[in-house]
């Protein structure tokens, strides 16, 4: 037997490479699928089946491809819909794998079709649970994004959640291995560990959401308490997932194509394309496209082109670090950006050798940020998350978080500079584009962000706890 948690700490999400006699499951595969088909290769393996925990809004899973080039079946818990042929599993159904055996636990709650396969070794002793976004370590999956097609409230999905933890997982051993979706920053969760592999005794112990005393009204209060918004594409990738999409090939062939600086600028000029540079924030800064948007490839940057570009049809122009262009595509057709159209061959060197106009961004250093703070009692607006604000900040700054920046636009001073700043510097750049793009040119990015700001000893809030971020 051998279990393998694929994780991909951009989307924070776990895919699951199961092997036993040659057989092989694979659960919530990424969109590009041939690691699975080599890895089984490798191990002289077929992949038998590939299971689904629910209808992903946070990525699109590579179900449909994998089954394409298996033949493997797609296998969904109960009340799952889809537009291509799929098994639907009734609750508690089996599967067998090699020496395995694979038990539907229909779990609903985070969505009505949400299940957790539960795997058992050839003595029928219980292993370890695949809960998918069911249970979380240290949370439970949000009940409010299947609110409209499930025709039911965040508080009735919670209550159905509570009822599916103590029903079908909390009476299980303490030694069952969790093995969930994702961790620490995914938005399908608001309080996960940083870890990715648990006992569920563990969790019974650490995990609000499974406390033995807990009222279903409790539960319910606490699930729901402090949710953010979902990112806008959520709703397309559930739709992808649940219908199918393009091959992931012709998204790589349509997005791979080499533009010359004048071919870039014709179609931008052209097609509307938004120019997207995924470089390193520092490099950014230095120099870059009039107009373009930064969201680099270090940092969290499915998500935050999720987040922060509404329109998944958007055409999309790249500038990427030299042979990094696959990777970003990549990553875009994870959360259903399958627009991009090409990229800057020879990147921003090629476009400033060919005497193309370029922008920059004002970036200071704490210690310079202090004494602008300090001395000419300089505008601070901070861009991190509201629950980070909240827990600590600089003294007299405001709250304007990158996910709805657009909503604070008319907040930043016309006619002074102004200072922003995130945790480290990398959502503080792209904020700086967004602005930049929207007119706003009197900003000042602060390098290294609040941590550095603190450690140069500028005046801040007492640090308060966070119990909800």
């Amino acid at each position: 037997m051998n279990i393998e948690q694929i994780y991909t700490g951009c989307l924070a999400q776990g895919a699951y490479y199961i092997e036993s006699e040659g057989e092989v499951a694979i659960i919530d595969p990424l969109r590009e699928v041939a690691p699975y088909m080599e890895r089984a290769k490798n191990d002289n393996a077929k992949i038998k089946y590939i299971f689904e925990t629910h209808f992903h809004a946070d990525f699109v899973s590579g179900h449909v491809t994998l089954s394409k080039e298996t033949g493997a079946p797609i296998i969904y818990g109960p009340t799952a819909k889809t537009s291509f042929e799929a098994i639907i599993a009734e609750d508690g159904q089996e599967f067998k794998l090699g020496k395995l055996t694979f038990k539907v636990l229909h779990t609903p709650g985070h969505t009505m079709e949400s299940t957790t396969y539960l795997l058992k070794d050839e003595k029928g002793k219980d292993i370890a649970i695949f809960s998918g976004d069911t249970l979380f370590l240290g949370d439970v999956g949000r009940p409010d994004l299947a609110q409209k097609s499930a025709d039911m409230t965040q508080e009735q999905l919670a209550g159905t959640l509570f009822d599916s933890l103590r029903i079908k997982i909390m009476p299980l051993a303490d030694d069952v291995i969790v093995y969930p979706a994702h961790g620490a920053g995914s938005a399908c969760g608001k309080n996960m560990m940083k870890e990715t592999v648990d006992t569920l005794g563990n969790q019974k112990k650490m995990n609000y959401a499974l406390r033995a005393d807990m009222t279903k009204a409790e539960f319910v209060k606490e699930v729901t308490d402090g949710l953010l918004p979902p990112p806008k594409y959520f709703p397309l990738n559930v739709k992808m997932n649940k219908e199918g999409y393009e091959d992931i090939e012709k998204v790589l062939n349509r997005g791979t194509r080499e533009l010359s600086p004048n071919e870039f600028e014709r179609v931008a000029n052209e097609t509307e394309a938004l120019v997207l540079d995924v470089r390193h924030q520092d490099e950014y800064v230095k120099g870059h496209i009039p107009r373009s948007i930064f969201i680099g490839l270090n940092g969290d940057f499915a998500p935050w082109v999720g987040a922060l570009i509404a329109d998944t049809k958007q055409p999309l122009l790249l500038v990427s670090p030299e042979g990094m262009e696959q990777e970003a595509i990549t990553r875009l057709s994870r959360v259903g950006f399958d627009a991009s159209i090409g990229f800057l061959k020879g990147g921003i060197d090629a476009w400033k050798l060919a005497g193309k106009e370029t922008d920059h961004i004002v970036s200071i250093t704490a210690n310079e940020a202090k004494n602008k703070i300090e001395e000419k009692n300089s505008k601070v607006f901070d861009v991190r998350k509201i629950g980070e604000f909240q827990s600590e900040h600089v003294l007299n700054a405001e709250s304007t978080p990158l996910s709805e920046l657009n909503i604070h636009l008319t907040e930043f001073p016309k006619n002074r500079n102004f200072l922003v700043h995130c945790a480290g510097g990398y959502r503080s750049v792209i904020a700086s584009s967004i602005l930049k793009s929207r007119g706003i040119h009197n900003l000042i990015d602060v390098k290294g962000g609040f941590g550095a700001l603190k450690k140069v000893g500028v005046k801040t809030t007492d640090f308060i706890c966070p119990t909800t971020l």
